[in-house]
């Protein structure tokens, strides 16, 4: 009898033991000091419903986290790409991870240093126009922009390194430029530039930054012929003022694809090709794609399981 005891005792000891140690909460941040403008992607092991980016008591972002599925013998783990808001101060800052109970960890973190350029834009009559007359069109556009960008899928597309949108390398303004416009009628306006420029001429070829599906394709007021892509949850590109699109809504695109030719449509000064990246709205520094992929799954994995062990 003692012998049957001791046997059962066993057993439930080995199945909490086996239950502690999968509810071992861990996870894996990249960069641990990320600079204004840059995303970070957090993955954990276990559901998690949303990063919260906190300087002080003040909210910088949000991002929802999404399923990235066990794939080659490799084990799968929820992830969240959030990003840096270019107007963030450097210093002490804090990422909140919460499930529908709660809060389940804090990560502190460290907004190094940026600098960004400033620059000042004269405009002409018809682009004064473009950029103050109010116009429900216009308004319209802005809306249904911004509710794409708002809209989180489960889909992940893309998850190693973007690549350019062109060849050339020339580029007319960076991200986070500090914009100053001189209307035509002597007033002015401020606007941090949210993407890159390249100064490339009309009919320049435009590729696709990464495998993604288009969820907008159109002519809009302000950044004439218009392209979107979605490529993960949360993560869009854009390619604004193009002379024609090559593509629809719906399509699936693969890295490197056309999906149009550059041109001067819209408020634009001249031909270039404005490439844009969103991350759950927030405008982020498409290099930092180009830089390090969007969901280093080795990378992310590593570090889940290494602090696991520790």
């Amino acid at each position: 009898m003692k012998r049957v005891f001791f046997f059962i005792s066993l057993c439930f000891f080995f199945i909490e033991l086996a239950a502690a140690q999968s509810s071992l909460f861990s996870y894996a941040i990249i960069p641990e000091s990320p600079r204004p403008g840059e995303p970070v992607t957090i993955g954990v092991n276990s559901d998690v419903k949303q990063a919260t980016l906190f300087a002080g008591a003040r909210v910088l972002s949000k991002a929802p986290f999404f399923s990235v599925p066990s794939a080659d013998d490799k084990p799968g783990f929820m992830a969240a790409v959030l990003a840096v808001p270019s107007t963030a101060n450097p210093g002490a800052a804090l990422i909140r991870l919460e499930d529908e109970n709660g809060v389940i960890c804090e990560i502190p973190v460290t907004i190094a240093a940026r600098e960004f350029v400033s620059e000042v834009i004269p405009l002409n009559p018809v682009l004064t126009g473009i950029r103050t007359d109010p116009d429900p069109q216009k308004t319209a556009e802005a809306n249904r922009l911004w509710a794409i960008l708002s809209r989180t899928g489960y889909e992940i597309f893309h998850t190693v390194k973007f690549i350019p949108p062109v060849a050339s390398t020339r580029r007319t303004s960076f991200f986070g430029d500090r914009r100053v416009y001189k209307y035509s009628n002597g007033t002015s306006d401020t606007s941090i530039h949210a993407g890159v420029d390249y100064g490339v001429p009309k009919g320049t070829r435009v590729l696709a930054c990464a495998t993604g599906k288009v969820v907008l394709a159109a002519s809009r007021i302000v950044t004439g012929n218009s392209v979107v892509v979605e490529h993960a949850p949360g993560v869009y590109s854009l390619y604004y003022h193009m002379d024609k699109i090559e593509v629809k809504e719906g399509d699936i695109v693969n890295s490197g694809e056309l999906l149009g030719l550059s041109g001067a449509t819209g408020l634009a000064t001249g031909p270039h090709l404005h490439w844009e990246i969103r991350v759950n709205t927030e405008n982020t520094d498409p290099d930092a794609f180009i830089s390090r992929p969007i969901l280093d799954k080795d990378a992310i994995i590593s570090k889940i399981y290494s602090n696991n062990a520790q």
